[in-house]
């Protein structure tokens, strides 16, 4: 249903129930309201639209009376008729049957929630994986369009595997991390996401079985899950993944993929160490097991350089790398990069060329230029600094007002801290009692669905203030629903 952002006008001469008739009226006859679709109860349209019962009573009836709407026992009202049906006695298409028979999977019911309040002005994101606006570097991307370059800015379709230049730069940029490739093993992609949507396409079959850390980003999307494959969770410890939980797993399931974030991993923020990362590859190396290595957030570390990726000492081509420029320069860039044998990145840049026809050529001449003049490893050690400060400022709150009811992690990079509730509280009633007061939250059930004591803490997003204000509401919520 919509937002409904439209509202009566109380100075018009039209009186309020009809101008919410007329509304109403015309959202169905429009077809933007189909055959099927539920009409929220008197109540909440009262609510909606700040108006007395009895005027909504009214507008109902005049739509009952035309036709379009039907009150039914069980199932509240619902639209019934539209234009279409009226004027011809052929039926119209019942969307509502195209919505059910989609094979993507929706968003669980509490991601669809943040994903819309999100944009609500007046919340505090204590969720969102992003920069805050206040440390994009927009003004610099601007700059970056108005000043010359040796690059030249094109506004037609790229060769399939992404701008050439771009695709050297990123080459350059990996040397730093012990990456050698050349720019035939690099494909441009419209951020992580379509990455692994590629690789669902293009590399897997139905029945596949994925394995993933858990929790896990993973869950939280339904990218693998609506092609028709199996999600397999392998815990973790303090050292990142469990090699030997993977290779019980591994023993009564034909994996086919390992999908893992080893630097500052989402949601825990858990950095694998070196020598898990070696146990790690070499388990794989033996078992033949393909690795998606996503390292979104591996240039965000705060004191020292994290440790080499584990695609740098890959010497079997067993690894995808994905790389992306949504955490450091801004999501809206939408530009990340899949690195993997040339077959592979072959395969799957042909996919991509009949799927989107090529990332957008102006984020990709503005990545180009952010690696290549240096900016980028300046713009990196302002963020690095901010966010440092921005996790301490978390952290000395958490010490003052939640160390009696939860614990917690201190990441040494990366965006997030993993909150563990000790008290008897509903994480799903907790995030929905939070939206009431403001307040926006990831519970931990969004990342392991059996997850019912943790919530994902973002401290990159809200401004200081609203770190503060924030967090302080949510500890007294918490104390108060668990009195």
């Amino acid at each position: 249903m919509s937002n409904y952002e439209w509202k009566p006008t109380r100075t018009s001469p039209i009186p309020l129930h009809q101008q919410i008739y007329e509304y109403m009226k015309e959202k169905i006859m429009n077809g933007e309201w189909t055959i099927g679709t539920k009409i929220p109860p008197q109540r909440t349209l009262a609510k909606i639209f700040k108006v007395n019962r009895s005027t909504i009573i009214i507008a109902l009836d005049e739509l009952v009376a035309d036709g379009l709407i039907k009150s039914k026992v069980g199932r509240g009202t619902i639209v019934i008729n539209n234009t279409w049906s009226i004027i011809t006695s052929t039926p119209p298409p019942d969307w509502k049957s195209y919505v059910r028979s989609g094979t993507h999977h929706p968003n669980q019911e509490v991601i669809q929630h943040i994903n819309k309040e999100e944009f609500s002005s007046n919340i505090i994101r204590l969720s969102t994986g992003e920069l805050s606006p206040e440390l994009l570097p927009s003004e610099k991307t601007k700059e970056i369009f108005l000043q010359g370059s040796k690059h030249t800015l094109s506004l037609s379709y790229t060769e399939p595997k992404g701008n050439i230049h771009l695709r050297v730069a990123i080459c350059d940029y990996l040397k730093s991390k012990g990456i050698g490739i050349t720019p035939d093993s690099v494909l441009i992609v419209s951020g992580g996401l379509q990455a692994l949507q590629l690789i669902s396409l293009g590399l897997l079959h139905r029945g596949s079985t994925i394995f993933h850390e858990t929790p896990s980003y993973l869950t939280s999307v339904n990218v693998f899950q609506s092609a028709g494959m199996n999600l397999f969770g392998v815990p973790m410890d303090k050292k990142g993944i469990r090699i030997d939980v993977l290779r019980r797993l591994k023993r009564h399931h034909h994996g086919a993929l390992l999908y893992t974030i080893p630097s500052f991993q989402n949601p825990t923020s858990v950095l694998m160490t070196d020598n898990r990362r070696k146990q790690l590859l070499d388990f794989c190396s033996k078992e033949r097991l393909p690795i998606i290595e996503d390292d979104a957030y591996g240039d965000l570390w705060f004191q020292q350089p994290v440790l080499k990726p584990l695609k740098a000492i890959d010497r079997q081509g067993l690894i995808l790398y994905m790389g992306s420029m949504s955490k450091t320069l801004g999501p809206g860039l939408r530009i990340g990069w899949l690195v993997g044998p040339e077959p592979v990145i072959d395969r799957l840049s042909d996919i991509k060329m009949q799927t989107d026809y090529g990332s957008s050529t102006l984020s990709q001449f503005a990545v180009t230029e952010w690696l290549t003049s240096g900016l980028y490893e300046e713009h990196l050690y302002h963020i690095r600094k901010k966010l440092k400060k921005r996790r301490d400022l978390t952290i000395q709150i958490l010490e003052n007002f939640f160390s009696d009811v939860a614990t917690w992690n201190i990441p040494e990079g990366g965006f997030y801290i993993w909150l563990k509730l000790n008290v008897e509280v509903s994480i799903v009633r907790l995030f929905h009692n939070a939206l009431k007061e403001g307040i926006l939250i990831n519970p931990g059930n969004i990342y392991d669905r059996n997850d019912a004591n943790h919530l994902r803490i973002s401290y990159s997003y809200a401004t200081e203030a609203q770190l503060e204000a924030g967090l302080k509401k949510l500890a007294l919520l918490i104390k108060k629903m668990n009195k």
